[in-house]
C-alpha cells in the first residue's frame, strides 16, 4: 500500500470537494425557507467556479475571495495572486511608520494621520474607542486606495480608450476647443456646456467597471426587503457589473459607446443604472471629488495633447486585469503636443 502523491491526489481531492458540497446541500435544504432571497444557495461553490475566467485568473480569484474570504488564509496564496496589493500595503505601512517617527504632538497636525494619532493618544485606555492602530492603517489605506488608485486607474482606462477610438478623441477635442479654447485651463463650470466630453467620461467609468463587486457590507439588524428576510450579520456583496453591463439598459453593454449618455438631441443624460460608486447610504463618500478630478484631468490632457498608438505597435487590449482595482493591461501610447 502506497501513499498517493502528485497527480494521483486530484481524483481524491475532487471527490472530497463534491462530497462536502452534497452534505452542505442537504444541510441547507433543511434550513432554507422561501423567506430567504433567491440565489446560488444549493451549489455555493460550484456555481461560482462556473464563472471562472481562465484567461484572467486574478480577477476570477478576486470574485471567489469575495464570496469565500477564508481562502486568503492559505499561507502565501494572497501574495502570489495579488502582488500589487502586497506592494501597496507595504508602502502604506512605511508611510505610517515614518509619520509616527516624525510626529510632534506639541505641533499642529500636518495632516489627517497626525490628527488621528493625536486622537489615539487621547483615547488611550479606552477599549471602546475606534481610534486605534488597526483603524489608523485602514484610514490611510482608504485615503490612498479610494482617493488615488481609483482615479488613476480610471484615467488609465480613459487614455487607452482614446487611442483605441480616435474618432471619440477627436470629437472631445473639438468640444474642448469650442468651449474652452487653448488660452485657459478647464474649469468645473465648463462641464455643463460639454455634454459629449461628460458622456465620454461617464462611459469610461461604465465600461472600465473598476470595482465590479465594490466592497462587502454587513447588515446591522434583521431586515426584510421585498418580502425576503436578510438576517443580522449577513454579508452583502453588490454586483455592480450586473447593472453597468445590463443588456436591458445599455444599447451596447460590452462596447465603449459614449452615446449611452446622450439623448437624440445630443444632451447629456445619466441612466439610473449608472452606479460605479455603488448606491444608497453607503455609496462612495469621495464621489464628488472623483467626478471633479476626472473632468479636470481628462479635459486638461486632451486640451494639450493628442494620444495615439506608437508606430509599429499593435493595438493594446481593452481587457481588464484585477489588481487593487480592475485596470487595463500595461500599454504604450504616444502623446503629441497639440
Amino acid at each position: 500500500m502506497e501513499l498517493l502523491t502528485g497527480t494521483d491526489l486530484w481524483p481524491v481531492a475532487i471527490f472530497t470537494v463534491i462530497f462536502i458540497l452534497l452534505v452542505d446541500l442537504l444541510h441547507r435544504r433543511q434550513r432554507w425557507t422561501s423567506r430567504y432571497p433567491p440565489g446560488p444557495v444549493p451549489w455555493p461553490v460550484l456555481g461560482n467556479l462556473l464563472q471562472v475566467d481562465l484567461d484572467n485568473m486574478p480577477y476570477s480569484f478576486y470574485k471567489v475571495v469575495k464570496m469565500f474570504p477564508i481562502v486568503l488564509r492559505i499561507p502565501g496564496l494572497a501574495d502570489k495572486i495579488f502582488p500589487g496589493q502586497k506592494t501597496f500595503l507595504t508602502m502604506v505601512d512605511k508611510l505610517v511608520t515614518e509619520h509616527k517617527r516624525t510626529w510632534d504632538p506639541d505641533q499642529p497636525p500636518r495632516d489627517l494621520t497626525d490628527a488621528f494619532m493625536a486622537e489615539m493618544e487621547t483615547a488611550k485606555g479606552n477599549p471602546e474607542s475606534s481610534f486605534n492602530e488597526a483603524n489608523l492603517r485602514l484610514v490611510v489605506l482608504d485615503l490612498f486606495g479610494g482617493g488615488i488608485v481609483t482615479t488613476s486607474a480610471t484615467l488609465t482606462w480613459a487614455l487607452l480608450l482614446m487611442i483605441l477610438h480616435p474618432d471619440v478623441q477627436r470629437r472631445v477635442q473639438e468640444e474642448i476647443d469650442e468651449v474652452i479654447g487653448q488660452a485657459r485651463r478647464p474649469e468645473m463650470a465648463d462641464q455643463a456646456r460639454m455634454p459629449y466630453t461628460n458622456a465620454v467620461i461617464h462611459e469610461v467609468q461604465r465600461f472600465a467597471d473598476i470595482a465590479p463587486m465594490t466592497l462587502p457590507h454587513r447588515t446591522s439588524c434583521d431586515i426584510e426587503v421585498q418580502g425576503f428576510l436578510i438576517p443580522k450579520g449577513t454579508t452583502l456583496i453588490c454586483n455592480l457589473s450586473s447593472v453597468l453591463k445590463d443588456e436591458t439598459v445599455w444599447e451596447k453593454p460590452l462596447r465603449f459607446y459614449p452615446e449611452h449618455f446622450l439623448d437624440a438631441q445630443g444632451h447629456f443624460v445619466k441612466p439610473e443604472a449608472f452606479m460605479p460608486f455603488s448606491a444608497g447610504r453607503r455609496a462612495c463618500l469621495g464621489e464628488p471629488l472623483v467626478r471633479m478630478e476626472l473632468f479636470l484631468f481628462f479635459t486638461c490632457l486632451l486640451q494639450r495633447f493628442s494620444f495615439s498608438v506608437p508606430d509599429g505597435q499593435p493595438l493594446p487590449s481593452d481587457y481588464g486585469i484585477y489588481s487593487m482595482v480592475v485596470s487595463p493591461a500595461p500599454y504604450q501610447l504616444c502623446a503629441v503636443v497639440r
